[in-house]
């Protein structure tokens, strides 16, 4: 399977430990246990999840400065997972264009949530990655 498809069982996994207080290597381990991943699709898995988990309150803070209007716990849960997974791609893994992660976490929303969902994460990706110079 692809990074497409790690992507997605990483934002099941953050989800897991956001709202069910699961422990990252748990949650990790539980929704890759039933996926035939690649062990490459699965160690990316694994690094967004817990590079996510790491950086969390720097990620919380970057969503924070442009959620216009929005705290961040009023967010969607599965939106601010996203949005937290998208922008630790963009800030730790320079090798990921960013086009390619911005558009990944735009289908995750779509996906997940809804179009409205997808418009808001294109829009405050976009926005921040001017901060963070890609």
């Amino acid at each position: 399977m692809s990074r497409r498809a790690a992507r997605a069982k990483a934002l099941q996994a953050l989800f897991a430990v956001d709202l069910g207080r699961m422990a990252p290597e748990r949650a990790v381990e539980e929704v890759l246990a039933d996926e035939q991943l690649s062990l490459q699709a699965a160690a990316f898995a694994r690094q967004l999840v817990m590079g996510t988990v790491t950086a969390r309150q720097e990620l919380d803070a970057i969503i924070s400065r442009y959620a216009v209007g929005w705290r961040l716990e009023r967010l969607a849960a599965v939106d601010r997972n996203i949005l937290r997974m998208a922008l630790y791609e963009m800030k730790y893994c320079p090798d990921t264009p960013v086009s390619v992660i911005i558009n990944e976490a735009i289908e995750l929303a779509k996906t997940f949530n809804d179009e409205e969902a997808g418009r808001f994460v294109n829009g405050l990706l976009d926005t921040a990655r001017k901060e963070l110079g890609r």
